[in-house]
């Protein structure tokens, strides 16, 4: 058997936006077909922590790590999506751009940051969920998960268009319809991540459900259900669906 690929840690924002006729609408990107993981799936915006996302942690008060992955769920979703969620005050509109600009260049996001006459503001980021996968042969992330609201007066999000070729907004609920009908494919912590959320009408009561559990990493593991091989994770964490069929299993 071939080795387990060390972990890469990364970071991912999961953003609510209310809408009045129904339930919250969450930010999808969808990835390249060309990228090594989750080719063609929809996802969470989000990647990497970098280096520099460490070093900008080192500065901030709290857990390093935790702090780390707050700032590189912010970059990456500025990037993404050019959404400013987790910053005060709001960019102006040119500076917004300029900022997503600079860190597309490289550019330290401290020192973006600053030209862009905003800072950071970790605490508008909840902590819900951490996920480890073990498969062999296979890229493996460590991804912290975090919920954040939209602000009212956030600007309109748009596709990066290099490793992500569309995003949309829509429910938790719609989004699972759309893989299972087969107009969208979603990976295993996606599809259980979605069904967490699509219990929850407000950004505000997924918020609580987040911080009444505990955060536990979750590294999905094999058993047999009904005569079946399924993918599975452990109870007791939030979610309603704890397996599925491993044949039916999008891993990445």
């Amino acid at each position: 058997m071939p080795d387990l690929q060390p972990a890469i840690p990364a970071a991912t924002l999961v953003i609510f936006r209310t809408r009045s006729d129904g339930p919250p609408e969450l930010l999808m990107v969808e990835r390249s077909m060309g990228m090594a993981f989750a080719a063609g799936a929809l996802v969470f915006p989000g990647g990497r922590i970098d280096p520099g996302d460490h070093d900008l942690a080192a500065e901030q008060d709290g857990d390093p790590d935790d702090t780390a992955a707050r700032i590189a769920a912010i970059r990456e979703t500025i990037e993404e999506a050019g959404l400013p969620i987790g910053l005060e005050p709001q960019p102006a509109p040119g500076a917004l751009v300029a900022l997503r600009e600079a860190l597309h260049a490289g550019a330290p996001l401290r020192d973006a940051l600053a030209a862009a006459g905003t800072q950071l503001a970790l605490h508008r980021l909840t902590p819900f969920a951490r996920w480890l996968p073990q498969h062999q042969g296979m890229r493996i992330f460590d991804t912290r998960f975090y919920l954040a609201e939209l602000p009212a007066d956030a600007p309109r999000a748009s596709v990066d268009a290099t490793e992500n070729v569309r995003l949309l907004w829509a429910s938790a609920a719609e989004v699972l319809a759309e893989a299972d009908a087969g107009r969208a494919t979603i990976i295993f912590p996606t599809r259980r991540n979605l069904e967490r959320l699509a219990q929850f009408g407000s950004f505000a009561d997924a918020a609580a459900h987040a911080r009444a559990i505990p955060v536990r990493t979750i590294t999905p593991f094999a058993e047999e259900r009904g005569g079946r091989q399924h993918l599975c994770i452990p109870a007791g964490l939030g979610y309603p669906v704890t397996g599925e069929p491993m044949d039916d299993t999008v891993r990445g």
